[in-house]
């Protein structure tokens, strides 16, 4: 069974490790009090200004746990995109007491190549902690957009995190790095599922990861528009997300948090029949019945895992 805490991720913010004001936003609660929070020394950081951002991420983890010593506010799960193995170590290791506020870790591109000497480091990383502290693989190397070696691929990262199992709470994936591989981008009219090698690719990650992992949703662009068309949009994507049977969204503007907490909202409907079914008399011959409202059926056997994935939805981000 997938632990709740894995649910609980959500609304992943990003941010780069160099912004110097993050950490007053945080403590100041100007980000809410539902969302996760990634620091990312990777893609948002120039080559030349790596090591410069590792010293403010330091600062950052330190003003925010200073902070906390001495005041009340929400604390997101915190977690550092780091760009390669051996950054990780590095950073851990400069973090030092600081780490009781880190939840984890984001390791982009996790392919063949790198993800041995990743699994590597976590298990010595746990070793030495005093807490869990957590991975989330990213799928986006060229090597699962190349058709010839996807399925390989996928089945090898598959089997390399199921041998961590225990420290893997969410498998990403990269939207934007697969629109680049084929040099397209949506608007906010469309979706990632209307680029169709894209909605492709994200199905087969799916079908081989969703069963036994939370698969967050891919980023969404767009934070303003004339009309708020944007939020729209968003509401689509994160509704087919939802549908498909991502958990949570990347997000680059504290705007879209509360459209990604909302989207994973249960029905009051769904609620019901969620509990109707984890309840039910499983002496009683007959396994089905109308759903609450009278509306659909409900069935025991087929409709038992959607139960339980529904409860704990409802239980983190609510009923509407």
């Amino acid at each position: 069974m997938i632990q709740r805490i894995s649910y609980e991720v959500g609304a992943l913010l990003y941010s780069p490790a160099l912004n110097k004001g993050v950490s007053n936003s945080v403590i100041n609660e100007k980000f809410g009090k539902q969302y996760s929070l990634a620091l990312c020394l990777e893609d948002t950081v120039a080559d030349e200004h790596v090591e410069e951002a590792e010293t403010v991420l330091i600062k950052t983890i330190n003003d925010i746990q200073e902070a906390k010593e001495n005041r009340d506010f929400y604390l997101p799960k915190i977690f550092i995109r780091v760009r390669e193995p051996e950054q990780l170590l590095r950073v851990f290791d400069a973090l030092g007491r600081r780490t009781s506020i880190i939840t984890g870790f984001i390791f982009p591109k996790y392919c063949p190549q790198n993800m041995e000497q990743y699994n590597q480091y976590m298990r010595q990383i746990n070793e030495k902690s005093d807490h869990t502290v957590y991975m989330m693989p990213t799928l986006e190397s060229k090597d699962i957009v190349d058709y010839r070696t996807r399925q390989d691929t996928l089945l090898a990262i598959k089997d390399s995190i199921d041998s961590v199992k225990d420290y893997v709470l969410n498998v990403r994936v990269g939207g934007n790095d697969f629109s680049n591989e084929f040099s397209v981008r949506r608007h906010y009219d469309e979706t990632i599922y209307d680029i169709l090698p894209i909605g492709q690719l994200l199905a087969e990650i799916l079908t081989i990861f969703s069963r036994e992992y939370i698969v967050s949703g891919p980023v969404w662009e767009f934070f303003s528009s004339d009309n708020n068309e944007w939020k729209d949009g968003l509401m689509r994507e994160v509704a087919r997300d939802r549908l498909n049977g991502f958990v949570g969204k990347t997000v680059i503007h504290p705007k879209q948090i509360e459209i990604v907490n909302q989207a994973f909202k249960v029905s009051r409907k769904d609620y019901e029949d969620a509990k109707t079914i984890l309840n039910w008399d499983e002496t009683v011959g007959l396994q089905v019945g109308k759903s609450s409202g009278g509306e659909r059926m409900n069935e025991v056997k087929t409709h038992g895992n959607w139960a339980l994935k529904t409860i704990m939805l409802a239980q983190i981000y609510g009923i509407s």
